[in-house]
């Protein structure tokens, strides 16, 4: 329990009432709007009814409700603000190239089991930001089989997935031999796809190897090296565009490091490739914001901060594409490389990841 008393305002705690009047009782949604609750709420009577719950009758209304003080205590809001901006929320742990040795991984079949390994799998993948997947069949379609583990695809102009291999005449330097800058993918795409898995098909092509870097860590690198340059990155917009076929043409404006209202960290985008002309910067802090961007480039670049591994055939990786930037070393044209793609979205892994820790704690309750 909290060691120091928390505070609540009665409208909130009538709002959250928990009753079968107020919720549904099956799926837990309200049955009644706000303008159902006295816009003069207050508290008549509190009392410790039993131990570990709360009673309390509100007027006008003079109803009871049972309130579970350990409820109470985690949904509590008297804290203290955060005191810097691109705090992280629990549960989200930075990383840098260290992890290389220990990569988060998931076996391909135990996951298909369901239970504790993918609760694990998906942990993982909610604290990196990313994971890998191996021992899955080298077989066209097996991404969709990942996917099917949290969530749905989310089809795009891409189609339901996209082939990564050269091509003559390619629509995107995503299909080319190049090697490709770490980035996150579809930042023209508004809202951007959360999740994109690669599933490798063939890998007989000397290099090609893949990298990760914590989009997360590098911000907060910039922001201790330079918080100037770190708000000026957060507090204007970029922007981006991809008009790379007959008939596309998709932007968006955002910023390359976005924050919540309440100074969060919750997401990055950075693409060299498809950033548009940057006009949502003053003149004057024009080339101030353009000394953080190369800055933040150079962070992500720094091999201190990337992780690098060769996907097998049978092997896939996961990440969270508003997090962890991705990247490729360039490979030859002798041999073979074929991986497929597709996105998802994060709702999705953090729904069903969340549903079976509710039900480890409740079965352990039991």
């Amino acid at each position: 329990m909290s060691s120091g008393p928390l505070r609540f305002h009665a409208v909130w705690l009538r709002d959250n009432a928990q009753d079968h009047e107020t919720r549904a009782q099956g799926n837990g949604q309200r049955l009644i709007a706000l303008r159902d609750i006295p816009a003069e709420t207050r508290i008549e009577a509190a009392e410790i009814a039993k131990p570990g719950t709360l009673e309390i009758r509100f007027a006008p209304e003079r109803k009871r409700v049972s309130f579970d003080l350990a409820w109470l205590e985690a949904h509590a809001y008297d804290q203290a603000a955060a005191a810097q901006r691109g705090w992280l929320e629990d549960g989200v742990e930075t990383w840098d190239a260290d992890l290389m040795a220990d990569v988060p991984c998931g076996d391909f079949a135990a996951l298909t089991q369901g239970g504790r390994a993918l609760q694990d799998w998906l942990g993982q993948i909610m604290r990196y930001g990313f994971a890998k997947v191996v021992n899955a069949p080298a077989a066209p379609g097996t991404l969709f089989d990942i996917v099917g583990l949290f969530g749905h695809v989310r089809e795009t102009n891409y189609g339901r997935h996209f082939e990564v291999r050269t091509e003559v005449n390619p629509s995107n330097l995503a299909f080319t031999g190049l090697g490709l800058q770490a980035h996150t993918d579809n930042p023209y795409r508004d809202p951007v796809p959360t999740v994109q898995v690669l599933h490798c098909l063939e890998s007989s092509a000397a290099g090609g190897e893949n990298m990760v870097v914590d989009g997360f860590a590098a911000a907060l690198r910039l922001r201790a090296e330079d918080p100037e340059g770190f708000d000026l990155l957060a507090n204007h917009c970029a922007r981006f565009e991809y008009a790379g076929e007959d008939g596309v043409c998709l932007t968006s404006r955002r910023p390359m490091i976005e924050l919540a209202p309440d100074g969060a960290l919750i997401g990055i985008r950075f693409n060299n490739r498809s950033c548009a002309a940057i006009t949502d910067v003053p003149f004057d802090l024009m080339a101030d914001y353009y000394a953080a961007y190369r800055r933040l480039g150079e962070i992500i670049d720094d091999t201190a901060m990337e992780v690098t591994f060769r996907l097998n055939p049978g092997e896939a990786f996961v990440i969270d594409n508003t997090r962890v930037l991705h990247a490729r070393k360039g490979y030859s044209g002798e041999g073979t490389r074929w991986l497929q793609g597709c996105y998802a979205d994060m709702d999705g892994l953090r729904s069903t990841y969340d549903a079976m820790v509710r039900s480890t704690a409740l079965e352990a309750a039991e």
